[in-house]
């Protein structure tokens, strides 16, 4: 079990490797039994099927930056709810490339010192040039 301190230190590294835009550096924090959901629903289980899948994002996402606005850290369960703020250039029809920010929350489970399960929830509205737009979503 990891100490709130470890936990704290662990989210700051991680951090630092997502502003970095470090791939290997975010890996490293993961279980190798991952299970990985996005807000969309998809989904990634085992950390190198979660690499191969942020390897594409990384590559064709640059320029994002994630800002950490708050955790909340349980030590007995070895749980953090980490609420961030994505600023990056909008990938949104019709707002392509422009300045975005969306806002979302990570669930974070941790076995053996490793997230084990990242549950990501994001808001369906994002800001645009000081404008609020809806997210449409994609499929049936």
């Amino acid at each position: 079990m990891l100490s709130r301190s470890e936990i704290e230190t662990a989210l700051r590294q991680w951090h630092r490797a997502w502003a970095d835009h470090d791939l290997e550096g975010v890996m490293a924090l993961f279980h190798e039994e991952v299970l990985f959901e996005n807000w969309t629903g998809g989904r990634a289980a085992g950390r190198e099927n979660l690499r191969r899948s942020w390897a594409e994002w990384f590559a064709r996402h640059g320029g994002f930056r994630f800002i950490e606005e708050e955790s909340f850290i349980d030590e007995s369960q070895q749980k953090v709810l980490y609420r961030w703020r994505l600023e990056w250039p909008s990938i949104e029809k019709g707002w392509e490339g422009r300045p975005e920010t969306r806002r979302g929350v990570d669930v974070l489970h941790f076995k053996d010192g490793k997230i084990v399960r990242k549950l990501t929830y994001s808001k369906t509205t994002l800001d645009i040039e000081g404008k609020r737009v809806r997210l449409v979503p994609e499929g049936p």
